[in-house]
């Protein structure tokens, strides 16, 4: 029996609906040529981004992802080549439900939400790798830009396993609820203890694998410095170091966002669109959140509950109080609505300093 996630996916899309096939073409040519059109136009030459230009940016993206939300609806309400036939129900490996476009809508939005909540924890994070690399600001959109894209090929092959999982064993629920709930709880209690790049076992590879310059060399990952010889041979930089950390970073951060999604639906299409919007969202996201991050001290609290919430979600689907979907859509935003009103209106005390 082949367990591998590509295998499953495609043998799913053949026997459900051969068609679906072209509709995952269509989104990844689509997210190409974004990230195309991203890199290759508008952030052709480095510079730093501006808060305005990073507003503008998240404006664009977030309005994508809504708006994507009025294909998601009449895709599914029509079942544009398959979309909601066949839909395997989360907790019950066999089992296929026909979805239509309103629940697919909710879905979708749920999940987009919750991706993009969990997100905004990992903005600390990249501070803090950027802080200790000083990763100069014009050359941050590009270990950003290239962080992302393999964040979409190591989050797509996340899903598809995920997919696997949840299609084949029912219990796998239990693991994914549980887990869940110990790394909110592990995030309400962690002192906070930070990140240490230099213990990073990638970096510790790379750094047996090449030379690692002492200098930025614009924004290049490689460079060239002298050898014992005095002949040049390639180096690493800097960036590509913190790039390392930051891939690291994002999968650590999956380990924890995907099961999530897979709490809301187990339509694979849903999940991956979801995911991929919040994540394209990231990098205008930092730039204009970079200087805010330490004020919305309640932000913290609001995703450990809804880690919290998420994991008891996924622990009743077999019993007879399952949560809907709009119940779910209303509780994650309600939380992440108050963790981000309470750190405006409840600021932390500035630090007073000791008189002599």
């Amino acid at each position: 029996m082949d367990l591998s996630p590509v295998h499953h996916v495609v043998t799913l899309a053949q026997t459900a609906h051969p068609a679906i096939f072209w509709l995952y073409a269509g989104f990844i040519v689509m997210v190409l040529l974004f990230l195309a059109l991203d890199l290759g136009v508008f952030h052709r030459n480095a510079h730093v981004v501006s808060a305005k230009e990073a507003g503008a940016w998240s404006a664009v993206w977030t309005t994508c992802a809504l708006a994507f939300t009025l294909f998601i609806y009449f895709g599914y309400n029509a079942h544009w080549l398959g979309l909601g036939l066949d839909v395997p129900v989360v907790g019950h490996p066999g089992e296929t439900v026909t979805i239509d476009g309103a629940t697919a809508a909710k879905q979708y939005l749920a999940g987009y939400i919750i991706e993009w909540s969990l997100s905004v924890d990992n903005l600390f994070v990249i501070a803090v790798i950027f802080s200790y690399f000083a990763v100069p600001s014009m050359y941050q959109h590009r270990v950003l830009f290239w962080g992302i894209c393999g964040a979409l090929v190591m989050r797509g092959a996340m899903i598809a396993l995920g997919a696997v999982l949840i299609q084949r064993f029912g219990w796998i629920t239990y693991v994914f609820g549980g887990f869940l709930i110990l790394t909110a709880l592990k995030m309400a209690f962690s002192g906070g203890e930070g990140v240490h790049p230099d213990k990073n076992i990638l970096v510790r590879a790379v750094r047996r694998l090449w030379p690692i310059s002492s200098h930025y060399d614009g924004q290049k990952f490689f460079t060239r410095i002298p050898g014992p010889d005095g002949t040049l041979r390639r180096a690493a930089t800097p960036l590509f170091l913190a790039l390392i950390v930051v891939e690291f970073t994002d999968v650590v951060f999956a380990v924890d966002s995907v099961p999530a999604i897979f709490a809301v639906t187990g339509d694979p299409f849903i999940v991956l669109t979801s995911n991929v919007f919040a994540i394209l969202g990231l990098r205008s996201l930092y730039f204009l959140l970079a200087t805010m991050l330490s004020k919305f001290r309640f932000l913290k609290p609001a995703l450990v509950l809804i880690l919290i919430f998420v994991g008891i979600k996924m622990l009743l689907v077999h019993s007879d109080y399952k949560i809907d979907t709009a119940v779910s859509l209303l509780v994650v935003v309600a939380l992440l609505i108050s963790g981000v009103a309470a750190s405006l209106l409840i600021p932390a005390k500035p630090e007073s300093t000791p008189v002599d």
